[in-house]
């Protein structure tokens, strides 16, 4: 990380708080997100993880903090949270398609309807992300005839063909049959290695010891400890991350992600 320490982040979150009515689940979370990096943020369920990733995506509103895209406020009263969402992709655990359009009009509609792009433009755009994600031969198909793997990389390849800044991944293989899991994590992997600037919640501690540049440990509303895969896994300056990072090693496996969960 030294050799960001320079640069300007494209997303800067700064002491971000946010309370659903007594529960108070962030708690002053502040990080910094670089150009290429992947950064996989881990933790209990229940403890703020996709809810940082929803302020950052501005689909919940922080009660107090500033969160910065490209070192411009995107918190303040009156930013056009659409514009944002254009260059902050998200992909869920549970696909958001529209089951009543193809593959390839689920991925054109956000360059038709909110980039205003021509169709024959957004159509060799959308074909071209598609075939990005493996999934060229399927563009005329509609998601009920899909695999959950498959329509998880239809929903990237809708986030990639908006051009984002970063792309925010919601937990995007706990919805997904264990032998499918293997597809998304390796679109995943190219994508890192392309240089696409992710922020990963998951459980797949492979894919984080692989593929992270830095790893995050939430927990209560709190990051306990950041750091390199490397030192994180195995020279973890807080007991509380290495006995949580012991107990989902050993609920997850060390497999490799084409393997099959035990």
């Amino acid at each position: 990380m030294n050799e960001r320490t320079n640069q300007q982040p494209i997303i800067e979150v700064i002491d971000l708080h946010k309370r659903y009515g007594d529960r108070e689940v962030l708690k002053g979370i502040s990080l910094r997100v670089y150009e290429g990096e992947t950064v996989v943020i881990i933790g209990p369920s229940g403890t703020g993880k996709s809810t940082l990733l929803r302020c950052i995506n501005l689909l919940t509103k922080p009660d107090r903090g500033v969160i910065k895209l490209d070192g411009v406020e995107i918190t303040t009263p009156g930013t056009d949270e659409d514009k944002v969402r254009q260059h902050i992709g998200m992909v869920f655990q549970d696909f958001l398609l529209f089951n009543h359009l193809t593959v390839l009009n689920n991925v054109m509609i956000g360059l038709t309807k909110v980039l205003r792009m021509d169709p024959k433009e957004a159509e060799a755009r959308a074909i071209k992300e598609l075939e990005r994600v493996g999934l060229g031969d399927h563009i005329h198909q509609y998601p009920g005839q899909l695999s959950g793997g498959q329509k998880q990389r239809v929903a990237i390849a809708r986030s990639l063909a908006m051009d984002p800044r970063v792309i925010l991944f919601d937990e995007p293989t706990s919805a997904l049959d264990p032998e499918l899991i293997g597809e998304v994590l390796e679109v995943m992997r190219m994508l890192a290695q392309e240089g696409m600037t992710m922020i990963v919640v998951t459980h797949e501690m492979g894919f984080a010891r692989e593929v992270a540049d830095r790893i995050i440990f939430i927990e209560k509303g709190v990051i306990v400890e950041e750091g390199p895969p490397d030192e994180m896994f195995y020279r973890p300056k807080v007991e509380r991350t290495r006995e949580f990072l012991w107990k989902i090693t050993e609920l997850y496996g060390h497999r490799k992600e084409s393997e099959p969960h035990p």
